[in-house]
Parts: C-alpha cells; sequence; structure tokens
C-alpha cells in the first residue's frame, strides 16, 4: 500500500501529534459543546460590523428586515457548516482529506489546493487587518507613527506578534485551540459588549425608525451577502474540527451546535452594524473598517476597542490557519501537521507585510479575489454534501492510500462523475460574477447584470447546479 502521507500518532499532552489520519474511534470523545464554543470564538469579530452595515447603506434594508437577513443568513450558513461537520464525526478525519472519498485521491487535489488558496487569503486579510489595529494602538500608547509604511519595523512586528499568537495555539493544535478558543470568548466577548454598548450609543433612532422598507426581493439578495460572507466560506473546514467528536453524538446536535454558536455572535453584530448605517453609512464603504469603527466611537473607548478587535481576528486565525495546516497535508506535502501550520502563516506573514508596506491598495482587490474563490468552493459543498447523504461511512485505509491500490482511486485516481459536477458548477456560477467595481471591473460573466448576478446571488446557483448535477450523474459504489 502507498502512504501518501505523513502519519503520527494523535495527541500526546498539548501537542497534537496526529496528522490528516483518521482518529480512531476510542480516542473520539468530543461533545458538541466544544464546537459550540470553537464557532463562536471564531465569530466575535468585530468585522462583523461592516456586513450589517452593507445591509442598510448598500442594499436599501430597514433596520427590522437586516435583523431578520442577519438571522436567516448567518444561522442558515452556519447550519450548512454543521453539516458538513457531520463527515468530520463519521469518518474521524479533516474535511478535505475526506474529500478524496468524493473526487477521488488525484482528483481531489483541485478542491484542496482551491481551499487551502482561501484559507490563506482570508488569513492574510486578518493578519493584515490585526497589524493595522495593533499599529493604532501603538499610536495611542506609544505616540508612535499611524501609517505602516512610516514605520516599517513596527509594523513588521505588530504583524509578528499576531503570527506568533496563532502558531502558538493553531500549532500546538485541537486540544489547546478548543480549550483557548472557549476561555477567550469570555474575555474578548466582554470587550466586545463594552464596545458595542458604546456604539449603541451614538446609534440616530430617528433615522433607524423612519427608514422605509426594502423589498422582499432585497431581503433575499441580503441573506446571500450574509451567508457568502460568513459560514459558506468555513464549510471545508468544519469536519477538521468535528473528527475528534465521539460516534455517538447525534448530527442534530453538531448542526446546532456550529448554527448556534456562530450564529448568536453574528446575528448581534450584524444588527449592530445595521443600527449604526441607519444614519451613517459610510462604515459600508470603509476601505479600513476598523478605523472607520475607531472613529465613531469616543477617545476612552479606543484602547479597549483595538484590542477587542485584535483579539477577535485571532480567535477567527487560529482555527483558519489549524484548517489550513490539515489541507496544506492532504495536498501532499510532507512534513509533520505543525511544520504546516509554521508554513502557511509564513505565507500570510509575506503577504501582510507586501500588502501593508510596498501595495498602494489591499482590502477592495484582495476581497474581491478571495470571493471568485467562494464560487469554487461553494460547487465543492453541493458535490460533498449529496456524498454525504448517500454514504454510510468511509473507508480510512483508503483515504490514506493514495496509490493505485486504493478503494479511492476510481478511474486514474479520479471520480469522473464528482469532478463534472464540481467543474460545470464553477463555470455556470461564474457566468453571475463581477470581479472588481464599475470601471475597474476586469472579469464579468454573461449573466452578471441579472438579478441574481447583481445581487451576489452566483454562489446560490453554483450550489444548486453542483448538487443537482451530482445527483442525476450517480455516484460510485460507497467504500
Amino acid at each position: 500500500m502507498t502512504r501518501g502521507d505523513v502519519t503520527t500518532s494523535g495527541l500526546e499532552g498539548a501537542l497534537e501529534t496526529r496528522g490528516i489520519e483518521p482518529v480512531p474511534e476510542v480516542e473520539r470523545r468530543g461533545h458538541p459543546m466544544q464546537l459550540f464554543w470553537v464557532w463562536f470564538a471564531a465569530n466575535i469579530s468585530i468585522l462583523g460590523l461592516p456586513l450589517g452595515a452593507t445591509l442598510v447603506a448598500i442594499q436599501g434594508l430597514a433596520f427590522w428586515q437586516a435583523a431578520i437577513v442577519a438571522l436567516l443568513g448567518s444561522v442558515g450558513s452556519f447550519a450548512i457548516v454543521g453539516a458538513v461537520s457531520i463527515a468530520g464525526r463519521r469518518g474521524g478525519a479533516p474535511g478535505l482529506t475526506l474529500s478524496r472519498a468524493v473526487f477521488g485521491v488525484r482528483g481531489n487535489a483541485g478542491p484542496t489546493l482551491v481551499s487551502l488558496v482561501s484559507r490563506l487569503g482570508w488569513e492574510t486579510v486578518n493578519t493584515t487587518t490585526a497589524a493595522f489595529a495593533l499599529l493604532s494602538l501603538c499610536t495611542i500608547v506609544f505616540g508612535t507613527a499611524s501609517e505602516a509604511k512610516a514605520a516599517p519595523a513596527l509594523t513588521i512586528a505588530c504583524i509578528a506578534v499576531f503570527v506568533v499568537c496563532t502558531v502558538i495555539v493553531s500549532g500546538l493544535g485541537h486540544r489547546v485551540l478548543v480549550a483557548v478558543q472557549r476561555w477567550a470568548t469570555w474575555v474578548f466577548g466582554a470587550l466586545n459588549v463594552v464596545v458595542a454598548v458604546a456604539l449603541v450609543a451614538i446609534v440616530d433612532w430617528h433615522a433607524v425608525g423612519s427608514a422605509p422598507p426594502a423589498s422582499v426581493g432585497a431581503m433575499i439578495a441580503g441573506v446571500g451577502t450574509i451567508a457568502a460572507g460568513t459560514g459558506i466560506g468555513w464549510a471545508n473546514a468544519s469536519a477538521d474540527m468535528s473528527r475528534y467528536q465521539a460516534p455517538t453524538v447525534r448530527a442534530g446536535a453538531l448542526v446546532a451546535s456550529a448554527a448556534a454558536g456562530a450564529g448568536i455572535p453574528l446575528v448581534l453584530l450584524i444588527s449592530l452594524g445595521a443600527l449604526l448605517s441607519a444614519g451613517d453609512p459610510t462604515l459600508a464603504q470603509a476601505g479600513d473598517p476598523v478605523a472607520a469603527i475607531r472613529v465613531m466611537l469616543p477617545a476612552w473607548m479606543a484602547v479597549p476597542y483595538l484590542v477587542a478587535a485584535f483579539g477577535g481576528l485571532l480567535l477567527s486565525n487560529h482555527l483558519s490557519v489549524y484548517s489550513a495546516g490539515l489541507t496544506t497535508l492532504t495536498l501532499g506535502i510532507r512534513v509533520k501537521r505543525v511544520y504546516a501550520v509554521v508554513l502557511d502563516v509564513v505565507v500570510t506573514t509575506i503577504g501582510a507585510i507586501y500588502f501593508m508596506l510596498v501595495a498602494d491598495g489591499f482590502y477592495t482587490p484582495f476581497i474581491t479575489f478571495i470571493s471568485l474563490l467562494a464560487v469554487p468552493i461553494t460547487a465543492w459543498v453541493g458535490v460533498f454534501v449529496v456524498d454525504l447523504a448517500r454514504r454510510p461511512r468511509y473507508d480510512p485505509d483508503a483515504l490514506m492510500d493514495t496509490g493505485r491500490s486504493s478503494g479511492y482511486w476510481y478511474r486514474h485516481g479520479m471520480e469522473p462523475r464528482a469532478l463534472t459536477a464540481w467543474g460545470l458548477a464553477i463555470v455556470v456560477g461564474y457566468q453571475f460574477v463581477t470581479a472588481g467595481e464599475g470601471e475597474h471591473a476586469w472579469f464579468a460573466g454573461v449573466f452578471a447584470d441579472s438579478w441574481p448576478g447583481t445581487n451576489g446571488l452566483g454562489w446560490v446557483i453554483t450550489f444548486a447546479v453542483a448538487a443537482g448535477l451530482y445527483a442525476l450523474l450517480g455516484s460510485p459504489e460507497r467504500r
């Protein structure tokens, strides 16, 4: 049997030494409340506020509509995350490793690469944003330069602090990550509450009460916007955390832990962003949302706000980097898991340095790039979920065997029906996408000007095509 991955034993003390090999059932002792705290912590970032601002300032929703949209979009999308995490409990392996059973041990390289690039991209966003927050904090406390390019050494130090804090937790692995996410939620969650109270005090309540409601169509588009900006991006990472869940854990409990864990903070933050934007639309248009929110606050709130922003981004990055390390191993890079984590953060560190010290702009073009990756990721979710509904189990030996003897070799290492559904869904999905804004758009699909296209619902069509086509084409014999 050909083994294409580094395999080690599981958890040794605080350090997780297991790679991507399935966790034996005797070592799966997790429970849904662990995942509740993991998802809660990953979504208490203050950056949920600009999402809510977008619903009001750009899509024209009244506050009560935005609150409903926040509930449906965030809870609904993380219910999908919870559904995908069922695969982790069932197979005991990371999501992209389990994906080998669907696409073949070679065919899975495409979805895995897309997932890794997406994770690295969002980690670069987190690192850059957190470094800006820390740089602002240094300006307040020590009187240093506020511009990154005016203080390159300090900027690199700010990036390094965030990266080191990320590696300490993500490198140690699952046990430490679960514990840190739980307890840090109380600390940074409390800070976010303090910041939220200060922000509520400046809400223009007259503007909130007098805003006319938008159409039902605008609300539907809003749900799509929130779902794409929250849960959909986490779906391919969900099984990475649930692989330690006990086999007796019910599927419904996994769905509920993700939907409630992420939904509670997201609904509150998105709704607050909608309240703020009712009287001041600048938050939705800000290139640097962290700085835009700081301007709204009284001077005495600047320090706790920046600490809360830094902490929220760090908690999100812990989970993303941990997942990226496992995805790197699935791609075939033969290193230990902890070294895969270090390799991933080296890439995001270089990216953050470039965007802070070299490039003239960052958020708009980079978020556009990340948004484009949402199409192939959603196509993967569509195929994977249909397969999960039909698959009773995963073969642990076949998952780790990347040679011709693997039970998931199929045809030349690829499963044609899954890859066909995935590829065609991507092509269709991109026809509803525009990359860039206005005159600066560098790509526009054939149906980009249609109602689904202009309202950012291309990912919904992508999911429907991928799931529907794969269901029609059929699937291989389950192993």
